[in-house]
């Protein structure tokens, strides 16, 4: 049986791969073709479109209506396209152009990434969809949070703090490229803080986190540090958000959940911390990986890892079949490690010992 090639499309839109580009070609806004809404979110909206010079489909971001006279809206949103376009790391979608539309209105334009994000992979996992279950096992997860985590490692590095770390900021690509997006929140070390937005509200009578009633970062997802307002934030504050999305990944369960961001707030600073093992026993988790867990979402930052480089590495130990920083082995644990790393070896030595004892039986 002769096995069929699957069908490979041309990336181009068109014939129009080899065109001459004319002496009055169009720049800035004009060169886009129709916009396409992907999806919308607090303070902007995503488009698919056409850019006609280059025939690629791009994404194309800009603020909505009601914001775009807003003096702080408009910072964040220039700061999300600058830090965007200056964390040049495999780990970030690369920016492409920065302008104003004919109306004078802001937008970037960036890669399209075609993909999903972690927390549709996530929802699927809880709900048990067969292909996804296959294709992401306890493993691969991992994987996609070590590069989340080496990008924002990078970001640190860069002097930039993410502040709104989620699954559904997290793409993974139909070839498993893993991008982390919506720098907005970012806080850039040494920059005027955007202040007011990112702060939840003290009042409970006050049931939006903004005048406009926008949600800004996401509770579910935030540092004590954060929730409580402290304004000295360092990079401990990713190291507890990447704690979260690694309890969810383990556990497939929320870490917090309430009725309003004030309920979810009160977990995060008050509520015992729930161990993995314990809310879910039938994930088989293992012990160190929760050790790695928790000790990221120490509620002090102090007790937490010090960078997300450490919790980085732990990870990579653990994936490894080392030994982690944060967890006790017993004899027999470490036995069990070292057997796991090195059973390719204890299977070529066995099998040299049995060719050897044979050759020297029938050699007789």
């Amino acid at each position: 049986m002769i096995r069929k090639e699957p069908k490979i499309s041309s990336v181009f839109k068109s014939d129009n791969a080899d065109s001459i580009l004319p002496r009055s070609w169009k720049s800035g806004s004009l060169k886009y073709d129709e916009l396409k809404l992907l999806t919308e979110g607090g303070t902007a909206k995503l488009y698919t479109t056409l850019d006609l010079n280059l025939q690629r489909d791009v994404a194309y971001k800009t603020l909505h209506e009601d914001l775009r006279e807003s003096e702080i809206e408009t910072k964040r949103f220039l700061r999300e396209a600058r830090v965007t376009a200056n964390i040049q790391h495999p780990g970030t979608v690369p920016l492409y152009e920065l302008g104003r539309d004919r109306e004078g209105q802001l937008f970037f334009t960036m890669k399209k990434v075609d993909g999903r994000d972690l927390r549709e992979i996530l929802l699927d996992l809880r709900q048990e969809v067969p292909e996804v279950v296959d294709k992401f096992p306890l493993p691969r997860l991992l994987d996609i949070l070590i590069q989340v985590s080496q990008t924002i490692a990078f970001a640190h590095n860069q002097g930039v703090i993410h502040r709104d770390l989620k699954p559904a900021n997290i793409i993974v690509g139909k070839f498993g490229e893993v991008y982390v997006l919506d720098w907005g929140l970012a806080k850039v070390l040494g920059a005027p803080s955007l202040s007011g937005a990112m702060d939840i509200p003290n009042e409970k009578s006050d049931t939006t986190l903004t005048p406009v009633g926008r949600h800004y970062g996401t509770p579910m997802y935030m540092a004590p540090e954060i929730a409580k307002g402290e304004p000295d934030l360092d990079g401990r504050a990713d190291v507890f958000s990447l704690g979260i999305i690694l309890f969810e990944m383990m556990t497939l369960k929320f870490f917090v959940e309430g009725e309003d961001p004030y309920e979810i707030k009160k977990k995060i600073l008050d509520q015992p911390l729930p161990l993995p093992r314990e809310i879910a026993p039938h994930r088989n988790i293992p012990q160190d990986l929760q050790a790695i867990c928790m000790k990221a979402l120490k509620r002090n930052k102090y007790n937490r890892y010090p960078s997300v480089s450490a919790f980085l590495d732990d990870l990579q130990k653990y994936r490894h079949e080392e030994e982690v920083s944060v967890y006790w082995y017993s004899g027999w644990e470490k036995l069990t490690r070292w057997n796991n790393r090195n059973a390719y070896l204890i299977l070529a030595i066995l099998s040299a010992l049995l060719g050897a004892g044979a050759h020297a039986l029938f050699s007789r």
